[in-house]
């Protein structure tokens, strides 16, 4: 199977892939964040390096979820090829940072490679408030983070909240702002006594 868990930054992702991947004994395939050589530009110059930092994302989770289709395994994935295209790209280009010209190229590739991956078996989704999301990134404490503008994140989380309304495949919203699995155990326990009941329930994968 393929397990993949979707967020706005600072939402917990990496965290609950972590966990999840130690509990069920999943594969984790983590974002890659830190050797992402365009990232800390990005930050500090949005709309030079938007572009660049979009295609390196792409890319990377492209091969990663060819890669994950090949498996014999299941795969716990920290954010999705999705999430690249329908969220923080669009979120780039509605706010100036990339070229209709840019995002055009982008959107072209984006789609021919859709066409060739299906949805992960399960999509979890983290949804969390603006609050919650600065508090978090703060505590994590990565340089290039400090940076981010409340109201790139509060765009992220519009678009987030419009493609979750949208999305076709089957998933698990978690409460991100009030179920802490990260360092409460009786949360944790929530979140996988709700993938269970995806999972293995009355109504499990054919």
């Amino acid at each position: 199977m393929h397990i993949a868990i979707a967020g706005n930054i600072g939402c917990g992702k990496t965290t609950l892939t972590t966990m999840l991947a130690k509990r069920y004994g999943w594969e984790p395939r983590f974002e890659p964040v830190d050797n992402n050589p365009y990232l800390a530009d990005f930050y500090a110059d949005m709309p030079r390096w938007a572009f660049n930092t979009q295609i390196y994302f792409l890319n990377k989770r492209f091969k990663e979820v060819v890669e994950i289709s090949k498996c014999k395994h299941t795969v716990i994935q920290d954010r999705t090829i999705f999430e690249d295209a329908r969220i923080f790209a669009p979120n780039l280009h509605d706010q100036g940072m990339m070229s209709d010209r840019d995002f055009e190229n982008y959107t072209d590739l984006f789609d021919l490679m859709i066409s060739l991956v299906d949805l992960p078996d399960l999509m979890i989704y983290i949804k969390s408030t603006i609050p919650n999301l600065v508090e978090q990134i703060q505590k994590r404490g990565r340089d290039f983070e400090q940076s981010i503008r409340i109201d790139y994140l509060e765009g992220l989380n519009e678009r987030y909240e419009e493609w979750i309304s949208q999305y076709k495949g089957r998933l698990l919203v978690i409460d991100g702002d009030n179920i802490k699995f990260g360092n409460n155990p009786a949360d944790f326990q929530k979140v996988t006594d709700m993938i269970d009941a995806q999972l293995f329930g009355l109504f499990p994968f054919e």
